[in-house]
C-alpha cells in the first residue's frame, strides 16, 4: 500500500500448489437434509409445507420479481429481497468479506479510512435445519488433521456459532432449493456487515437507524454474490457535521464459494516475506499445541508437469489474470498491464512462463457476461478520488492459504503523490521532474512502478523495508550499478526515488523494479514440487533453500513492523542512514531555491510552491527519522536452531553516537537554509517557526521513546562499557541544544521541547493504542526502571543551567530561562 505517511502501512493494510488435500480441518461434516416434503421435479409443491407456514413459490416469488441467477437465484420485490438457495451449496463453506465502499470525510479510524478497506472477515455455512435455515460461522483457529487421534477432541471443542436464522418462505419450483428473506438481515445492525467497533466508538454511534438505511443492491454471479449497503448510525461525533446527529457509511459484503477441495498449504517461514494466517494445531507430532501459518499464495500447477521437471519453463494450468477496470482513463492503462506483466521475470524463478497476465477488461459487445464485481475476475478498480493512495490486496482461503482473486484499488490522486515526492527527491539530479505537471510518458513509467508494488501484494508479498539496506550508500551514486540494480533488490520495499545520487553522477534510474529478492520470494512461495510430498516434506526442502541465502544481504527480509531494526524503515535507502540522508539534505538545498521556478504555471497562485516547500520539510523530516532509528537499534535476524550466531544483536556505540551526531549537526543546529524568505513571502503567513520546531520536538520525541531508552539500558546491562548509554545521550545531545551563547527563537522552542518532552517521561503513561497488525515495540513500565532517576538528574543539571543563565541577557533571555527554571521545577516537583 502506497500512503503519505513515515510509518506504514498496509497495507495500507495485505499460496499455493495444488496437489491434493493432505489435512481435514476439524469441524463437523454436515450433510444435506432434503426436504421431508419434497415432490418430483414438475409437480406442484404439496400443501403441508403451506399448512407449516411455507408458501407455493408463486405466493412469495410473484411475476413482478426481479430474478437474477448466480450462486444463488436473488429475487426483488418492491423493497424485500429474498435468496433462492439450492440445495447442493447447502453446508459449503463460503468466504464473507466486508469493505467500505464509500466513507463520509473527514474518517480517520486507522486503516479504516478509505473506501475499499476491509472491515471484517468470516466463513459462513447457510444450514437447513428442518423450517430454518441458519448462518454458522465456523473457525479456523484450531484444527487437528482427520486421521490424527486429536480430530475428534478439536471437533467436540470447536462449535461453529450460529450468526442469524431465516424461516423458509417456500421450495423452489422443482424443490432443490429454499426461498428466504434476506432483507431484516442485511439492512440490519450485523455487525460482522457494518460498521466496525472502532468506527462506532469514534463517532460515539448509539443507535443504528434503520429508517435513513437501506440496501442498495445485490448481485449475484457463478461463485460469489455482492451485496451493496447503506448503514446509517446516530452519533454524538459525526465527522461532518455534529448537527446532522448521525453518520452513514455504504459497505460492501461479498460472500464467495471456498473450493470444494482444500488445496495443499505451505507452511510459513520468517525468513521470507509472505502474508499468512496461523491456527492452534493440536495434529501435530509436537508434546504440545503448535502454532502453524500457512502462507497466502495462487494455485499454481504446470500443465506439463515432465517438462516442468526437465527444467523447462512451463505454463500453468490456471495463470494468474488481472484485468484493467473500464473506468480507467485509456492513456494509464499500458502502464498498468506493464506493472502487472513486469512480475512474469519473477515467476520464471518458479519454472513458470506467462503466469501472471494483465488484460483491458473486455468491453460489453466482447465479453456481456464481465463484471467487475464477478469474483471470477480479478481486477484493479480506477476510484476517481482525491485520496493519494493504492492498495493491493487479496481473498484467501483461511483454510490453506490459497489465493482466490483480488480487487486493487487505484484512486486518481495517487498521481499528486508520486510528482511530489518524485520532484523532492529527484529534481536535483533529473530535468524531467523540474515541472509542475509531469509528462505522461513520465507520469506513466510512475504509475507503472507503483502498479508493481501493488500487485506484489496480491501475490502474497508483504513489504520488505529491510531490502534497501543491501546496498552501500555511494552504490546509488554509480550510473553501472543502479543501471543493474535499481535502488533496492525488492520492489516491494518503500524505496522511492534515488535522493542519493548527486549531480554529475549520472544516474538515470531512479525507482526499483522486480529486483533479486522479489524473484528468490517468487520461487520460493511458487515453485511446484513432483512426487505429492507433504507439506512438512517441501517445508524441509525450502529450508535448505533459505540457510543458502542466509547472510546474504540481497536475500534479507525485514518486516513491515519492526521499531528497532534500523534496517527495517520506511522510504529509507542504502546502509548508513547518515550517510544516505546527508546525501539527500545536500540535494534538497539545490532544489529549494528553484522551487518557484521549476513549479510556475501562469495565472495560478502560489499553491504549488507552498505544497512543495511542505514537501521539502516533510522529506527533511523523514532523513530524521531515518537516522533516529540507529539510536537503541537492535538488528533483527530470525534463525533456526541450526544455525549459527544470534538473532538480536545491539548496533555498535560508534553508530548510535554517529546518529547524534548528525542529528545535532542537521537539526539541532537550526537549519536555516529552510528559511527561503524570497519563496515564503509567497504563502507562509507566520508559520516558519513552527515547522522547524514540528521537526525538532517530533525528532526529540522519538529520540527519547520508553522503548528507546529501555532497550539503551539494556544494552548497557548485557553489554556494559561497548554499550551507548543514556548519560552519554543527555550529554551530546545538551551539549549542541544548550551550547552556550545567545539561543534565538528557534533554538528556544526546541530548549523547551526537549524539556517538556523529559518531563513526560516523569509521568505515567498508557501503552500505545491503535498500532497497526504485527507492529512490535517493546514494553517498558518507566515507573520501575533507571529511566527516571537518569531523567530527574538531568532535569537539576537543565535547571542548574537555566538559573545561571538567567541572570544576564536581554528581556527575551531571561524569560526564556526564568520560564525553563519554572518548568523544570514543576516537573521536579508537581504538588508545589
Amino acid at each position: 500500500m502506497i500512503k503519505n505517511q513515515n510509518l506504514l502501512a498496509a497495507a495500507s493494510l495485505f499460496f499455493l500448489c495444488a496437489l491434493g488435500s493432505t489435512a481435514s480441518f476439524a469441524q463437523q461434516k454436515k450433510t444435506t437434509t432434503p426436504p421431508t416434503t419434497a415432490a418430483p421435479a414438475a409437480a406442484t409443491p404439496p400443501a403441508a409445507p403451506k399448512k407449516e407456514g411455507i408458501k407455493p413459490f408463486a405466493e412469495v416469488i410473484t411475476a413482478k420479481a426481479k430474478t437474477k441467477s448466480g450462486l444463488f437465484k436473488t429475487h426483488r420485490l418492491d423493497d424485500k429481497w429474498y435468496f433462492e438457495i439450492p440445495d447442493s451449496i447447502l453446508n459449503r463453506e463460503m468466504l464473507v468479506v466486508t469493505r467500505l465502499a464509500k466513507v463520509p470525510s473527514g474518517v480517520k479510524v486507522g486503516n479504516q479510512q478509505y473506501g475499499g478497506e476491509q472491515l471484517n472477515e468470516q466463513v459462513w455455512q447457510w444450514e437447513r435445519r428442518g423450517k430454518q435455515i441458519f448462518i454458522r460461522v465456523p473457525s479456523y483457529a484450531v484444527r487437528a488433521e482427520e486421521n490424527t487421534d486429536m480430530y475428534q477432541s478439536v471437533k467436540n471443542s470447536n462449535l461453529s456459532t450460529i450468526l442469524a436464522s431465516f424461516d423458509i418462505k417456500a421450495y423452489n419450483k422443482d424443490t432443490t432449493g429454499v426461498v428466504i428473506d434476506v432483507t431484516d438481515f442485511y439492512n440490519g445492525d450485523i455487525l460482522a456487515i457494518g460498521a466496525s467497533d472502532a468506527l462506532r466508538k469514534a463517532y460515539k454511534t448509539t443507535v443504528y437507524d434503520n429508517t435513513r438505511s437501506y440496501i442498495d443492491t445485490i448481485k449475484t454471479y457463478p461463485l460469489n454474490i455482492e451485496v451493496g449497503t447503506a448503514k446509517t448510525y446516530r452519533s454524538a461525533e459525526s465527522p461532518i457535521d455534529n448537527s446532522i446527529g448521525a453518520v452513514t457509511f455504504e459497505f460492501n459484503t461479498s460472500m464467495l464459494l471456498l473450493p470444494k477441495t482444500p488445496v495443499k498449504p505451505r507452511f510459513m517461514d520468517a525468513r521470507v516475506g509472505f502474508f499468512g494466517q496461523s491456527q492452534i494445531d493440536f495434529g501435530t507430532d509436537a508434546q504440545k499445541s503448535e502454532r502453524t501459518v500457512y502462507i497466502h499464495r495462487w494455485n499454481l500447477v504446470p500443465k506439463d508437469t515432465v517438462a516442468y521437471k526437465r527444467g523447462e519453463l512451463v505454463e500453468p494450468v490456471k495463470p494468474i489474470v488481472i484485468y484493467i477496470d473500464p473506468a480507467t482513463p485509456k492513456k494509464w492503462v499500458p502502464y498498468l498491464i506493464a506493472g502487472i506483466n513486469d512480475w512474469q521475470k519473477a515467476f520464471e524463478a518458479a519454472g513458470f512462463k506467462n503466469a501472471i497476465i494483465g488484460k483491458e477488461a473486455p468491453t460489453p459487445q466482447q465479453d456481456p457476461e464481465f463484471s467487475v464485481d464477478d469474483s471470477r475476475y480479478s481486477v484493479v478498480r480506477y476510484f476517481a478520488s482525491d485520496i493519494q493512495n493504492a492498495y493491493g490486496p487479496h481473498v484467501s482461503d483461511p483454510r490453506t492459504g490459497q489465493i482466490l482473486e483480488t480487487h486493487i484499488g487505484w484512486y486518481h490522486n495517487v498521481m499528486s503523490l508520486l510528482r511530489n515526492w518524485f520532484f523532492v527527491q529527484t529534481a536535483a539530479i533529473n530535468p524531467e521532474a523540474r515541472k509542475a505537471k509531469f509528462s505522461d510518458a513520465q507520469m506513466g513509467e510512475l504509475i507503472r512502478f507503483v502498479s508493481s508494488h501493488e500487485i506484489g501484494h496480491t501475490l502474497g508479498l508483504p513489504h520488505n523495508f529491510g531490502s534497501s539496506y543491501a546496498y552501500p550508500v555511494d552504490s546509488l551514486r554509480s550510473k553501472a550499478f543502479t543501471d543493474k540494480y535499481a535502488t533496492a533488490p525488492s520492489i516491494m520495499d518503500y524505496a522511492r526515488f534515488n535522493y542519493v545520487a548527486q549531480p554529475g553522477d549520472g544516474v538515470v534510474r531512479m525507482y526499483p523494479g522486480i529486483g533479486e529478492y522479489d524473484k528468490w520470494a517468487v520461487k520460493w512461495g511458487y515453485t511446484w514440487f513432483p512426487g505429492n510430498l507433504t507439506a512438512q516434506q517441501e517445508k524441509d526442502k525450502l529450508d535448505v533453500w533459505t540457510k543458502e541465502k542466509a547472510g546474504n544481504p540481497m536475500y534479507f527480509y525485514g518486516r513491515q513492523g519492526n521499531a528497532y531494526d534500523p534496517r527495517d524503515q520506511s522510504e529509507d535507502l542504502g546502509d548508513n542512514a547518515m550517510k544516505a540522508s546527508g546525501y539527500g539534505i545536500a540535494n534538497l538545498k539545490r532544489i529549494l531555491p528553484n522551487v518557484e521556478k521549476w513549479t510556475f504555471e501562469k495565472g495560478k497562485d502560489f499553491s504549488n510552491l507552498s505544497e512543495i516547500y511542505g514537501e521539502i520539510v516533510g522529506q527533511f523530516n523523514r532523513y530524521m527519522g531515518h537516522v533516529t532509528y540507529n539510536v537503541g537499534g537492535l538488528y533483527e535476524n530470525f534463525k533456526t536452531y541450526d544455525q549459527a550466531g544470534a538473532v538480536y544483536k545491539y548496533l555498535d556505540k560508534a553508530k548510535q553516537k554517529e546518529a547524534i551526531t548528525f542529528l545535532n549537526q542537521q537539526l539541532f543546529t537550526t537549519p536555516l537554509w529552510l528559511i527561503n524568505s524570497e519563496q515564503l513571502n509567497k504563502f507562509d503567513n507566520g508559520a516558519m517557526l513552527t515547522r522547524i520546531k514540528g521537526v525538532q520536538t517530533s525528532t526529540i520525541n522519538n529520540i527519547f521513546t520508553s522503548s528507546r531508552l529501555l532497550r539503551m539500558l539494556d544494552n548497557e546491562a548485557k553489554n556494559g562499557a561497548t554499550a551507548y548509554t543514556i548519560p552519554e545521550l543527555f550529554t551530546d545531545l545538551r551539549g549542541t541544544i544548550f551550547a552556550a551563547g545567545r539561543p534565538d527563537a528557534f533554538k528556544r522552542n526546541l530548549q523547551r521541547g526537549y524539556i517538556d518532552r523529559l518531563g513526560s517521561l516523569m509521568v505515567d503513561a498508557p501503552a500505545p493504542q491503535g498500532l497497526p497488525p504485527g507492529f512490535t515495540f517493546t514494553p517498558v513500565n518507566v515507573s520501575v526502571t533507571d529511566i527516571r532517576p537518569l531523567v530527574r538528574a538531568e532535569l537539576k543539571t537543565l535547571l542548574a543551567t537555566a538559573k545561571a543563565r538567567g541572570v544576564a541577557g536581554d528581556a527575551n533571555i531571561k524569560a526564556h530561562y526564568e520560564d525553563l527554571a519554572v518548568r523544570i521545577n514543576d516537573i521536579l516537583d508537581p504538588k508545589k
